[in-house]
Parts: C-alpha cells; sequence; structure tokens
C-alpha cells in the first residue's frame, strides 16, 4: 500500500489540497481537469450563479452521463441475456415435451 500524499488541483478558480497515494495522482488530477472544464461551461453559459449551484449542476450532469452510459452498456447484455433465457426456456420446453 502507498503512503498518502497530498497534490493541488485547481477547480473554477480556486485550489484545493486533496490527499491520495501516488499511483492515484494522475486520475484525481484528470478527474479535477473534467470537473473544472464541467463547471466552466456551466459558470460560463450564465444560467446559472454560485458556487455551490454550479458544482451540483455539474455533478448532476456527470452523473448522468455516467448512468445512461452504464444504462446503455447493460442494456446491450441484459437484452442479450433475456434473448438466451427465452431460448432457453423454448429448448426446455421442447425437450420437456419431446420426451412425454
Amino acid at each position: 500500500m502507498s503512503a498518502t500524499n497530498t497534490i493541488s488541483v485547481v477547480i473554477l478558480d480556486k485550489e484545493y489540497r486533496v490527499s491520495c497515494s501516488k499511483e492515484e495522482h494522475d486520475g484525481l488530477k484528470n478527474a479535477a481537469s473534467f470537473l473544472d472544464e464541467k463547471m466552466h461551461t456551466i459558470k460560463q453559459s450564465g444560467r446559472i450563479v454560485g458556487l455551490d449551484r454550479i458544482a451540483v449542476m455539474a455533478g448532476l450532469n456527470i452523473t448522468h452521463d455516467l448512468l445512461a452510459e452504464n444504462k446503455k452498456k447493460s442494456g446491450i447484455s441484459l437484452d442479450f441475456n433475456e434473448k438466451i433465457n427465452a431460448l432457453q426456456n423454448k429448448l426446455d420446453f421442447a425437450i420437456s415435451n419431446f420426451s412425454k
């Protein structure tokens, strides 16, 4: 297990100090950069005022995108699994009727 270090990230022109392991530095910097970009986009739209509201909207947008992507991915496999189960049920029914 790696020792924790503190790194600085800048989000919407404010510096934040975050503790994480060395292995997590790049991921954390990428996440902060992504969040910063989303928050700047929301701020520049002019429709939402206040750091807390901008942060909540960015969080909601990112979460929505993540859940939609997960649903899309799982929907494909779920649909595929449903088809396999339906075929399995048809085979079981046909085999049980054939053996009678």
